[in-house]
């Protein structure tokens, strides 16, 4: 994959200790299928947290989220940088 994947996430269940190191083990697996997280951010608001990561395809990305969806809502995006060549210009 070419760009980084972005997502959203809202955890369904209260946030614990034992979720954060279910998904901390989750992270330490994707590695071994290529997967690098690039950042990580708690986040106030809806969602919990924002995650970039990159998988080396649309497939193991697909692979990356939807082994969550039991303890997550996650929601993809694709971000353009608000520089110079983007349709609206540099921010």
């Amino acid at each position: 994959m070419s760009d980084a994947v972005k997502t959203l996430v809202k955890f369904k269940t209260t946030l614990t200790k034992e979720v954060v190191a279910r998904n901390m083990i989750d992270i330490e697996e994707d590695k071994k299928c290529q997967v690098r997280y690039v950042s990580m951010y708690w986040t106030l608001g809806r969602y919990d947290t924002v995650v970039i990561f990159d998988a080396p395809d649309e497939k193991v990305a697909m692979q990356v989220i939807l082994k969550r969806a039991d303890r997550m809502d996650i929601e993809t995006l694709i971000a353009v940088p608000a520089d110079a060549g983007s349709p609206m210009g540099s921010a």
